[in-house]
């Protein structure tokens, strides 16, 4: 059955012991290299987990998934010395340009900034350390990314972003985070219409609808538990109006939770979705131009060190849009 850009099948009993590659190449058309390219992005999945071997024997009766990209072409992402607003022995910060996928997707291993920075520190250094996403940003959101470098920041870096202190006996003075010392996240928007206030605060509920999609949920249905598991949780944003244009408003972000796709969800469900966000129900067009992606920058992550504790603040320059 095919569903978007991923074709899922059960193995027939006649391919049983036959390698992937012959499977994934009978079920493009026969295609090979279009299969050993496929499987070398990491893009078969059997029985739920990622098969990059060509040469696995698959089993009669195991579910088989190929996810191709949605664009239909694999991304050549490199990272350049230019990129990198920050680094030391324990993180590094990278400019993230538009368009770019911040790690692994269920169809392609290589085409993200997670792995074209490791292949830049290689590239450079002859080794790159056990690098680690200290937080993500969406695909066509530009700005601020920060990175691991050192595993032993790992802990003090998620008390930053989440505010929870992970279990553990070994905590250095850096782990002691308290709410005073989380992490400070500052986005300029684009959005559509003027809000009717200057400066305003959203509290929602944020999970995911039955059939997968994030949204916004009343603030008393925080706590609710969803199928699949999850709960509802909260999710906090304090918006700023920066100018107002008539049609459209430049606004600021500071986030007080770090849920998925938060400033985008709390835009959109006040009536005001960020230009070119079609998914939350933001214009294509704007003023007759084409926005080919959403208006979304992180400009500043501000957050102690993991190390030293040291107040540590981190600026990516502007995009143009945000200057109007």
């Amino acid at each position: 059955m095919e569903t978007g850009s991923t074709l899922r099948l059960s193995i027939a009993p006649d391919a049983d012991g036959r390698s992937l590659l012959e499977v994934v190449a009978a079920a493009l058309g026969g295609d090979t290299t279009a299969a050993a390219l496929l499987i070398a992005h990491g893009g078969s999945w059997i029985d739920g987990s990622r098969v990059s071997d060509a040469g696995t024997q698959v089993r009669a009766g195991a579910a088989l998934a190929l996810h191709r990209p949605p664009a239909g072409v694999y991304p050549q992402i490199t990272v350049t010395a230019e990129q990198i607003l920050y680094e030391d022995d324990d993180l590094l910060a990278l400019n993230k340009p538009v368009g770019t996928y911040v790690g692994p997707t269920p169809w392609d291993t290589q085409g993200n900034l997670h792995a074209a920075l490791g292949a830049f520190l290689i590239a450079r250094d002859g080794a790159a350390p056990p690098l680690h996403l200290a937080h993500r940003l969406d695909r066509d959101t530009s700005g601020v990314l920060l990175f691991s470098r050192n595993p032993a920041a790992n802990r003090a870096l998620q008390a930053a972003f989440t505010g929870v202190q992970p279990p553990g006996t070994l905590r250095s003075a850096a782990d002691q985070i308290g709410a005073t010392d989380r992490a400070h996240k500052e986005y300029p928007a684009l959005c559509l219409g003027e809000p009717a206030e200057d400066r305003f605060e959203l509290e929602t509920g944020h999970g995911r609808e039955r059939h997968g999609r994030f949204r916004v949920y009343p603030s008393e249905e925080i706590g609710r538990l969803l199928p699949g598991g999850s709960r509802v949780k909260v999710m906090r944003t304090r918006f700023q109006v920066e100018r107002r244009l008539g049609d459209a408003a430049l606004v600021r972000a500071f986030l007080s939770t770090g849920r998925t796709h938060q400033i985008r969800l709390h835009l959109a469900h006040l009536g005001h979705p960020l230009l070119g966000d079609l998914k939350y129900g933001g214009p294509a067009t704007w003023r007759d131009r084409p926005i080919p992606y959403h208006l979304l920058h992180a400009l500043r992550l501000e957050l102690p060190h993991p190390r030293t504790g040291a107040w540590l603040a981190l600026l990516a320059p502007a995009p143009a849009w945000a200057d109007l």
